[in-house]
């Protein structure tokens, strides 16, 4: 039966575990002292003893009126630390003496037993304590080694206490090494969970420290960046096998490996045991693997099994389809899981989390710790180690690139403390203060890059294009007999002052599904006619390109006057006989425009008098792409167009070099698509909703996140739900597109989709950007919370084209409520930019963004990016724009070294 001080001692813990709530006992901890010092006065055997109790029951009694977190914090510490100090020097902490099965016998009892008196003499304080009672037999041990003859006898020290690093609470000697390393042990030796040790925040880093900076020797500070460029095996400790490894995932300078930042922190200071996780919860375990083996599951797949105890509940941990994790995850080994949790007949267990071997070292310090993304054959601790000799030498040795001035504003952190701080955080504010400056860092150099490149080609001048009210007047009447949206109307008039100047035009048209992108585009290759020029109009598939020729040839049939516009399409589907007749048309000037893809920015494919493009789609382009674009004609004007809402200020701040122009308004007419979140056991009433459809003779996509079932990821495949609405719809001809089809056959699927040969598309995200198929009437997104809302969105503008009543159907495959929860927005909301703007907030900017498509990303923690921040940085970059644009003044010196590092490691920018 555990003694009163160890009872309380599990109290106290269970108490900082629930965040000091006073709800560790019933009644209060104030109420349960009184009851306790009782009954812990009638089991102390010492004087001082006595004392101590006396002592904490004071303490304890104030607890309840105590409405402050911190000093709450302040007394149980106080009073876990009185029960492990020791009372008198040479003496055992007093909840090891309550233990007298643990505790080293008294000198006379020992002398008793050499004698042959199994049954010792009751000390003093043992007859004390039990009031006369008849004394309990204590186990017999053994006896202590004599010491050799001459020799002295040694004095024994004090036992070592191995500190618990938080919260002051010793581990007592005896505990094998392993196992103290192993897992968090209780003060009496036995093995405990992790706890949540929910500790007091440490203070508020109102604002992050910087040192005063003495004046920069721009020389040394060059020689310091250009050390950055040394490969990474000049760092301590790492050998050609490591650089190797390291390499593999883009680690080859020492630049590369200080800049290589966590994709995620786990903290160590806030672990839940087993038995306190709940289902469908993230959770990160450490434990002992008890078991492990290979279950061979249907179809011979083998999988690993195994069984982890972390002290307070065993775990069932299932790797579908790893069997080769058994020889790599073996039993005893302390592993660290993260993963979420699910149940299977009604007991917990994790399926396919992410692992890897428990560092100690991290369990110790109980801390943040960073996890980095890894390859075969590197270890964590490899790559921390690798960090942490590179962050010694040149944390404080980086010359801060940012102006002083500039920090100074923005209150940001110096350089070499951000770098410590993302890789070994402080505390979580400190990390905060950490991403704060490094976001900050990325988007001024970016847009600083960008403006520049902006600057050089706008450099070289553009043939400016002039065309009279009457033309636009008479030619939108003609083409277009209804009246513009506003948004629409700006736009055109946008386009028409820019490539009115010899300054070359690259406006971005951003517009929402249906907001009528292609009247402005074709009023952009009206005005390119209208000016004697040749247009050309780029499109990132055959299939859209297709349909892109066909809107240019109708709409151009009605161009006013006698001669209408030569329209050309060049794609790499042509024949070539087709494609030799194009190349001929466009260098010397019989074709007008030209419609095409990738083809048209080809080796080979010249221009009589190129002055304009225009490219839908941009994201599928790369900024390499647009160049090759340009290098056709007298650098023409660039017209940018794209479906993907991105608020405003963060559109401003990756498309820098471009002006914005936003169709924020809808044509009137346009039926409202009807959105519905359903669960998955409502699929069956949605096939049978578009059973409906069909008779009708309308025509559905259905989207899955997946091309191929996956061990990994617990969702629909398209590839299997193909196989399974065949079935469904047997009365239907059901055809199936993916990424992993060669383009032509895409094109050629998605072509006898728009010609109806196909009642149903079973599709994955390619169906994000495609044809337009005025008689689909219904979507339906399967494991839709796997899918960013505004990529949703852009799925839900698949249909609805056709002026037909419209649907969309979302299946939430998670049990998570703040998934479907999420998902009601779409319901709520049909404006893109409304729901880009949720997204951000909800998601972070990653999703939004992507990359820039050729070149290295180097956009970085953007799903901690804010608003303010973004705001921040434009403000920033454009006033050291303004105020210096080659950067050549002394205090962007080294800001312009950094600006040709990135354009150095990012091809598009260079």
């Amino acid at each position: 039966m555990p003694s009163a001080l160890e009872t309380l001692v599990k109290i106290l813990r269970l108490e900082r575990e629930q965040g000091y709530k006073n709800t560790a006992v019933i009644g209060g901890l104030a109420g349960y002292a009184t009851g306790w010092q009782e009954v812990a006065h009638t089991q102390a055997r010492k004087p001082e003893h006595h004392a101590m109790i006396d002592e904490i029951s004071d303490r304890l009694r104030t607890y309840d009126a105590l409405e402050n977190r911190n000093e709450r914090h302040a007394v149980v510490s106080f009073v876990l630390d009185r029960v492990m100090r020791p009372v008198a020097a040479g003496t055992e902490p007093a909840a090891a003496q309550e233990q007298p099965s643990k505790q080293r016998r008294p000198a006379d009892n020992e002398k008793r037993q050499l004698e042959g008196n199994s049954k010792p003499r009751p000390t003093r304080e043992r007859r004390e304590a039990g009031n006369g009672a008849p004394e309990q037999r204590q186990p017999e041990q053994r006896p202590p080694k004599k010491d050799k003859p001459g020799k002295k006898q040694a004095v024994r020290p004090a036992p070592p206490r191995v500190q618990d690093d938080d919260d002051g609470v010793p581990v007592p000697a005896g505990i094998a090494e392993e196992d103290a390393s192993r897992l968090d042990y209780d003060f009496i030796g036995e093995a405990r969970a992790p706890v949540k040790r929910d500790l007091p925040p440490p203070p508020r880093l109102a604002r992050p420290p910087r040192r005063t900076r003495n004046i920069v020797d721009i020389a040394q500070a060059t020689d310091t960046l250009r050390g950055l460029k040394a490969t990474v095996d000049k760092v301590r400790g790492v050998g050609t096998q490591t650089a190797s490894q390291l390499a593999k995932v883009g680690i080859k300078t020492i630049n590369n490996l200080l800049f290589y930042l966590p994709r995620r922190y786990d903290d160590y200071t806030q672990l839940l045991p087993i038995a306190r996780l709940k289902p469908n919860t993230p959770a990160t375990i450490v434990g002992m693997v008890r078991h492990s083996e290979i279950r061979i599951a249907q179809g011979g797949r083998k999988d690993c099994h195994i069984v982890v105890d972390d002290g307070s509940a065993l775990i069932s941990v299932t790797f579908f389809g790893m069997g080769y994790l058994l020889s790599r995850i073996r039993p005893h080994m302390q592993v660290v899981l993260r993963g979420i949790t699910s149940t299977y007949r009604n007991r917990l267990q994790l399926t396919n989390p992410e692992w890897e071997e428990l560092d100690p070292e991290d369990l110790q310090l109980a801390r943040i710790v960073p996890i980095y993304p890894l390859t075969e054959g590197l270890r964590p601790k490899k790559l921390r180690d690798a960090i942490r000799q590179a962050l010694d030498y040149w944390a404080e040795r980086l010359p801060d690139y940012v102006p002083e001035g500039t920090l100074e504003r923005a209150d940001l952190a110096d350089l070499g403390w951000t770098l410590r701080n993302l890789h070994n955080p402080e505390s979580w504010d400190h990390l905060h203060h950490a991403k704060r400056r490094y976001i900050f860092d990325q988007l001024l150099l970016l847009q600083l890059a960008i403006l520049g490149n902006r600057r050089n080609w706008q450099a070289t001048p553009a043939i400016p294009l002039e065309v009279s009210d009457e033309f636009v007047t008479s030619f939108l009447q003609a083409a277009y007999p209804y009246e513009l949206t506003g948004a629409q109307q700006r736009a055109i008039a946008d386009i028409r002052n820019d490539i009115a100047k010899p300054i070359p035009m690259n406006r971005l048209l951003q517009g929402d599904v249906g907001s009528g992108k292609t009247a402005v585009a074709m009023m952009v290759l009206a005005l390119a006619f209208g000016a004697g020029k040749q247009a050309v109009l780029m499109a990132p598939t055959g299939i859209l390109a297709e349909q892109h020729y066909r809107n240019v040839t109708r709409t151009m049939e009605k161009m006013p006057g006698e001669r209408k516009p030569v329209v050309a399409m060049l794609t790499g589907s042509i024949s070539s006989a087709e494609r030799d007749r194009v190349y001929t048309g466009l260098a010397d000037g019989s074709i007008d425009m030209v419609v095409g893809t990738h083809a048209i920015i080809q080796q080979g494919v010249q221009f009589s008098d190129l002055a304009l493009a225009v490219i839908d789609e941009q994201h599928r382009f790369g900024v390499e792409q647009r160049g090759a674009l340009r290098s056709k004609g007298r650098n023409p004007h660039l017209l940018i167009m794209t479906a993907t809402p991105i608020p405003r200020t963060l559109a401003l701040t990756i498309h820098a070099d471009l002006d914005l122009s936003v169709m924020d308004e809808m044509p009137p007419g346009r039926i409202p698509i009807k959105t519905k979140v359903i669960s998955p056991t409502g699929r069956e009433r949605a096939y049978e909703f578009i059973e409906e459809q069909l008779k009708l003779g309308r025509q559905a996509f259905a989207v899955y996140p997946l091309v191929e079932a996956s061990d990994k990821i617990e969702a629909q495949a398209a590839t299997e739900a193909f196989e399974q609405l065949q079935k469904v719809f047997y009365h239907h001809k059901v055809g199936l597109l993916h990424g992993r089809m060669k383009p032509a056959e895409k094109d050629s699927i998605m072509a006898d989709f728009a010609a109806h040969k196909f009642d149903v598309m079973v599709t994955t995200s390619v169906a994000e950007v495609g044809v337009d198929i005025p008689n689909a009437s219904v979507i339906l997104i399967d494991g839709a919370n796997r899918f960013g809302l505004a990529q949703l969105h852009q799925f839900r503008g698949r249909v609805g084209r056709g002026g037909h009543a419209s649907y969309c159907l979302l299946v939430c495959d998670s049990d998570l409520p703040e998934a479907r929860e999420r998902l009601t927005a779409l319901e709520m909301f049909s404006d893109g930019f409304k729901l880009a703007e949720i997204d951000w907030k909800l998601r972070g900017a990653g999703d939004l963004i992507g990359t820039r498509q050729s070149g290295q990303s180097t956009l970085q923690l953007m799903d901690d990016m804010s608003p303010e921040l973004v705001e921040l940085a434009q403000r920033e970059a454009r006033t050291i724009f303004e105020e210096d644009p080659d950067l050549h003044h002394e205090q962007h010196r080294l800001l312009a070294q950094r600006v040709n590092m990135l354009r150095d490691d990012r091809s598009d920018l260079s």
